[in-house]
């Protein structure tokens, strides 16, 4: 698994053969610059959902369920899932959060609406955990996690995604699951994996997570690229004449140039129509 944001995001995953796209909350952050997750709206995710559903036809598609459309009440969120699936085009949505959310996955799974969740570290609620920090490093907490994640698949969920809590913890949850997990920092047991696309490329660096693994500096490479454009154009190498630009047809130089100096041009009845 891995997000996408946008058109040609989608298709890099699409020619990855990824298995599944998500359009996370996290585009709030790397594609929109906003501070946090929770400021991005559902009308902003269901443009960028549609957009990566033009891109992504191979992989199965999921949706985050944005901070504030899911948390009221189990109507309002299956309200917010039907419009992710018929105006964004996607075919599972996500959402943050374990036991307190048993009845809003099984009212939205009612009608037949995929839903992956998502525990342990919940960026929506980043605040009440004291930050983006590791969650389930004891004991009691562990066990408070594995209650949340049988809690979600009993729900309905068809998948649950482990973010930022120890290794061991994520293997003993995925032992005792019949659905699977997927990982965020929480260790090779888990049954899949998923990283923000962008921190994978190297292209957000605001934040730098232990759990990313960075696979390329794309965006190291895109500013020297942009650089050598901004450089080309300042010293006139670009374009180049002959292999970025466009002749004229055969004869109509020496003709438009002839026209020129006749002063013919000035006057437009003089000029025969071709």
């Amino acid at each position: 698994m891995i997000t996408a944001h946008d058109y040609p995001s989608a298709m890099l995953a699409d020619r990855a053969a990824v298995d599944v796209c998500l359009v996370g909350d996290s585009l709030a952050m790397v594609a929109l610059g906003y501070d946090n997750t929770n400021q991005v709206t559902l009308d902003e995710m269901l443009h960028h959902c549609r957009a990566v559903a033009r891109g992504a036809t191979t992989p199965f598609l999921v949706g985050d369920l944005p901070f504030g459309t899911y948390e009221t009440s189990p109507s309002q969120a299956l309200d917010s899932a039907i419009r992710m699936i018929r105006e964004g085009r996607m075919e599972a949505v996500k959402l943050e959060g374990g036991q307190e959310l048993a009845p809003t996955i099984r009212k939205i799974t009612s009608v037949g609406i995929p839903v992956l969740a998502h525990v342990g570290l919940t960026p929506q609620r980043a605040t009440s955990l004291g930050g983006f920090r590791v969650q389930g490093k004891t004991a009691t907490r562990a066990v408070s996690l594995l209650r949340d994640a049988l809690a979600v698949q009993e729900a309905g969920a068809f998948a649950v995604v482990l973010e930022a809590i120890p290794e061991l913890v994520a293997r003993e949850i995925t032992d005792r699951l019949r659905i699977p997990t997927v990982g965020i920092g929480a260790g090779l047991a888990c049954s899949g994996q998923v990283l923000v696309q962008l921190d994978a490329l190297g292209v957000y660096d605001r934040l730098s997570p232990r759990f990313c693994k960075t696979y390329a500096q794309i965006g190291q490479l895109s500013t020297r690229a942009l650089e050598d454009y901004v450089a080309d154009v300042r010293e006139r190498r670009f374009p180049e004449s002959g292999v970025h630009t466009y002749p004229m047809a055969d004869g109509e130089e020496e003709k438009f140039t002839q026209l020129l100096a006749d002063g013919k041009w000035k006057k437009s009845e003089e000029i025969s129509k071709p």
